[in-house]
């Protein structure tokens, strides 16, 4: 059901990255979205960071609306839909590219696991969005593509010198980075977060197919073996349903 809530607070994050906290707390499942809708400009999905906040990068015609509202303005929403992350005992990688952050961020608040350290990588450091992720993680690495932060590089480096050390890898990101994490560990101990284009968000559309899954109602979380031989890290879909090479 469509809900109306007001905007409590909403601030800037990173370069074209803001938060947008609102005034009711959801029940949910780290991994889960939620349905937004603006009036006359659409309806777009965006993962929970937190019971009651969206992390969003300014990136098309409905972000460049939602990037115009204020506190005390409102928005529509519907969800949480989808499942989550499932937790895992012992040490974890929680590894995020880019605007990949904010599941990463619900799970390293609320996912109930015991060491987690985190990876996140992004093009530089002003398009860093790590809220205050430091405060529910044992340790945090940080990379950057032009070496202007952290480690020059990619997350996926890191992964590959420690990936014996973790029990589990929980993974958002960009999808030729999800792919290469697929690929460090074999299909085997991970968990990531895919994105396909949505239009309905319950199963009904179909726009999300993946293989055989609907992101939306069998995601967006996957495991490593139910991505194996199917078409993730190399096609994607257009809003009408045709595949495109990533």
């Amino acid at each position: 059901m469509l809900e109306r809530v007001q905007l409590r607070e909403v601030w800037e994050v990173a370069r074209n990255i803001k938060a947008f906290r609102f005034d009711k707390k959801l029940d949910f499942t780290p991994g889960q979205f939620i349905m937004t809708w603006l009036p006359g400009k659409g309806e777009k999905p965006f993962s929970l960071a937190d019971k009651d906040l969206i992390v969003v990068k300014k990136v098309g015609k409905f972000t460049t609306e939602l990037f115009k509202l204020e506190e005390g303005d409102y928005i529509w929403i519907r969800g949480p839909y989808g499942n989550g992350f499932s937790p895992v005992e012992g040490r974890v990688a929680l590894v995020a590219g880019g605007i990949g952050i904010p599941p990463i961020y619900a799970l390293a608040k609320h996912g109930n696991l015991e060491e987690k350290i985190l990876i996140y990588g992004a093009r530089s450091k002003d398009e860093l969005a790590l809220l205050d992720i430091e405060n529910y993680v044992n340790e945090v690495i940080i990379t950057t593509d032009d070496g202007s932060q952290g480690i020059k590089g990619f997350p996926t480096d890191i992964l590959e010198k420690r990936k014996e050390e973790f029990t589990q890898v929980y993974a958002c990101g960009p999808e030729v980075m999800l792919k290469k994490v697929l690929e460090i560990m074999n299909y085997e101990r991970v968990q990531i977060s895919a994105e396909r284009y949505m239009k309905c968000g319950i199963g009904v559309c179909g726009s999300c197919a993946l293989g055989p899954y609907l992101v939306c109602r069998d995601g967006p979380v996957f495991t490593g073996e139910q991505l194996k031989n199917t078409e993730f890290g190399q096609y994607s879909r257009l809003p009408d349903g045709r595949k495109v090479k990533i």
